[in-house]
């Protein structure tokens, strides 16, 4: 899809009012989202993407549309992981719940330019170098075995590269102070540990970019597709910590549909050329991996109650 720059600059108009008004008027005041307020923003970011969906449906296509569907969810799937090192994180930093918000906010700042940097810089690679993409579904084979082999997602704080990094070259002070990442004592800037975690949450960020970026290259190889998909899954990324964060580790099988989801786009791209597997029944097996993971998550815990009581 050739899209004129005028949908692009649109497009980041649309992500940065959003943003403003989320920040400048739902959450001036720092505290911790409501089940029923993350409940519900969770609904209206999928409803905004779904929105999104259906506009490049009467513009582009049903096939386009397809596209961004099964990449959006591709996207949204592989971002729910992020939620188990985001708990993991917090805890480990005792952030208190009412600055968690703050935090995800600027990562998500972050994470969209870090990922549009990113999807540039790999559309630009395929563009010159198609046989880039075998590259990108080896490695996503690999990365889905990783992901099931490896369930452990501990924070490991003393041994975190960027952390030791950030502690050498910036002046963090002691204590928090409440939702400021950076205060001035004594007429110098000083940083706060606020500020080390949203170091640590742009480097988790970045590290999981570098599984879904090329699952999503793997659906499309439209920019366009890639960054829209991409940011609406980004956005709704924080509403869905908020909602799932006291009971994400109820959704134990999740890892094994996301390695799935991995393998089988990278086996995708491998066979590309000897046999096309259509987007639409992409989605279906995108879409019937997550729903079978939550079934049977919901019978192993149902199974692990009754051998407790």
């Amino acid at each position: 899809m050739n899209v004129p720059i005028i949908y692009w600059i649109g497009f980041i108009v649309l992500l940065l009012l959003l943003l403003a008004f989320d920040l400048g008027v739902l959450n001036r005041k720092a505290h911790k989202p409501s089940m029923k307020e993350a409940g519900l923003w969770t609904i209206l970011w999928i409803s905004l993407g779904l929105l999104f969906n259906l506009l490049i449906y009467f513009v582009a296509g049903k096939n386009i549309a397809i596209d961004f569907l099964t990449g959006y969810l591709v996207e949204y799937s592989l971002s729910v992981d992020n939620i188990f090192v985001f708990v993991m994180l917090f805890a480990a930093f005792k952030v208190e719940d009412k600055y968690q918000h703050r935090v995800l906010f600027w990562g998500i700042m972050g994470a969209l330019i870090l990922r549009g940097l990113l999807i540039s810089i790999g559309a630009t690679i395929i563009h010159q170098f198609s046989w880039v993409l075998y590259i990108f579904g080896v490695f996503l084979i690999y990365a889905g075995f990783k992901m099931l082999k490896n369930d452990d997602n501990d924070v490991d704080l003393e041994n975190n590269v960027i952390l030791k990094f950030a502690k050498r070259f910036f002046p963090i002070s002691n204590e928090y102070h409440e939702d400021k990442f950076m205060i001035i004592e004594n007429g110098k800037r000083i940083f706060t540990p606020l500020f080390l975690v949203l170091i640590v949450v742009e480097f988790t960020d970045l590290l999981f970019a570098l599984d879904s970026i090329p699952a999503i290259f793997g659906i499309t190889l439209d920019p366009f597709i890639v960054f829209t998909s991409n940011a609406f899954a980004i956005l709704g990324l924080r509403s869905l910590y908020f909602l799932l964060a006291g009971i994400i580790e109820k959704f134990s099988h999740l890892n094994y549909a996301l390695a799935f989801i991995l393998s089988f786009v990278g086996v995708k791209i491998l066979i590309a050329e000897i046999y096309h597997i259509p987007n639409l029944a992409s989605l279906g097996v995108i879409a019937a991996a997550l729903v079978i993971s939550i079934f049977t998550s919901m019978i192993a815990n149902n199974a692990a109650k009754k051998a407790a009581g």
